[in-house]
């Protein structure tokens, strides 16, 4: 049975589910106030939260062996254009939601508007998750296309895995894959600067550097041939057999490798890529048999729903959060606990939580799960709605 034709209604699912992961975990109501599976590991490591964002890559992996199918798997000026215009597309869009909303909303009351607004732009980050989407999907879709057999694919993932790997060693220092040894920081401070670069772990180090795109690669050419497997399978059955079997396989070899390179995911180790990638597959694998061979769709519709708009709804919630946390914004007379009173400036976000959520479930892990999970919520409707108007945003 030739199975080009066949629609795996999982993978649509799978990419909706991950999509709401990244903005359940991206919208806590309070930043110190989260449980431990929705943190991200400290530095080594992998939580639930760790495995969201590979998951997403997986997926456009698997969702390019199917797309290009049509052009024979081969790599030409269509397909080559194709890739290289949505990746543009895609990176802009990430370098756009890093500027909104565009001007300073904290300004220094010393300085003029316009010092104010020189520092701003000098500020901005250049990279970020849209970012890597964009270039892992670029590397990764060229070298699927043009090694088109799945030996040699393999090759070009070990190739690129070596790469990363020799870069961390050769050029940094003491441990390697330390947050203080590693190279990868300094190689993103030398082309966007310091002042471009995350410094959400105390020092200039981006979690979605440049370093990292070729393992992140890695990762989309994984999913690109899992999508070939279950794509020329005899059967759906036969799909989740093998997926299953080969997921088990890459979370053990993930796993073993995790005692020379160790499991992390700001510098997307090889080993963090065959654990996260072990667990992407064996999740397909269970979405395929509950969905596409029991037919159990139904309860997973507004997954599937978002599935079909994933960039669309993880840049709106982005927007939505910081025209709520940064944007809308007031003034509140308070009381201190000295008696004394203050004013104090509350942005809409932090008076939500508060009002919504610390009033129902207090200021604590229930609160704040609560917050998010209500965020999820208003994406989950929205896309719901598109799915009903048969709307479909693509970049």
């Amino acid at each position: 049975m030739n199975t080009h034709s066949q629609r795996y209604v999982a993978l649509d699912v799978l990419r909706g589910m991950t999509v709401a992961g990244m903005i359940l975990v991206n919208n806590p109501g309070s930043w110190s106030k989260i449980f431990a599976p929705l943190r991200h590991a400290s530095w080594h490591g992998c939580t639930p939260t760790d495995l969201v964002f590979p998951f997403f890559l997986f997926i456009v992996g698997a969702a390019l062996s199917f797309s290009f199918a049509k052009y024979g798997d081969g790599l030409d000026a269509k397909s080559l254009g194709k890739l290289v215009k949505r990746s543009a597309l895609i990176f802009l869009t990430g370098l756009l939601l890093n500027a909104f909303p565009f001007y300073p909303t904290s300004p220094d009351s010393a300085l003029s508007f316009g010092e104010n607004y020189i520092n701003y732009i000098g500020s901005i980050r250049i990279m970020g998750v849209l970012q890597r989407i964009a270039l892992c999907y670029l590397v990764g879709g060229v070298l699927a296309l043009w090694l088109r057999r799945p030996g040699k694919i393999a090759i070009g993932m070990a190739a690129l895995m070596i790469l990363h790997v020799a870069i961390l060693v050769i050029f940094g220092s003491g441990d390697p894959f330390s947050l203080e040894g590693n190279i990868s920081g300094s190689i993103d401070v030398a082309l966007f600067g310091e002042k471009h670069v995350y410094h959400g772990f105390g020092r200039a180090f981006d979690p979605e550097g440049i370093l990292g795109v070729l393992t992140g690669s890695a990762t989309v050419l994984f999913g690109y041939t899992i999508g070939g497997i279950i794509r020329k399978a005899s059967n759906k059955s036969d799909a989740v057999a093998k997926l299953y079997t080969i997921g088990l396989l890459s979370l053990g070899a993930g796993v073993v490798m995790s005692i020379f390179i160790p499991i992390n995911k700001p510098l997307w180790t090889p080993s963090y890529m065959f654990y996260a990638g072990g667990w992407s597959i064996v999740m397909l694998a269970l979405f395929i048999y509950f969905i596409d061979i029991k037919g159990k769709e139904k309860i997973f519709f507004p997954f599937r729903a978002m599935g079909l708009n994933p960039l669309f709804a993880f840049v709106m919630a982005g927007l939505l959060a910081k025209t709520l946390g940064r944007v809308i914004k007031w003034t509140e007379t308070v009381v201190a606990d000295d008696n004394t009173i203050r004013e104090t400036t509350i942005s809409a976000s932090s008076w939500i939580y508060r009002n919504c959520c610390v009033e129902l479930l207090g200021n604590n892990e229930f609160g704040s799960l609560m917050y998010a999970l209500m965020y999820v919520a208003i994406f989950l409707v929205m896309a719901i709605w598109l799915y009903k108007k048969n709307i479909i945003i693509k970049l």
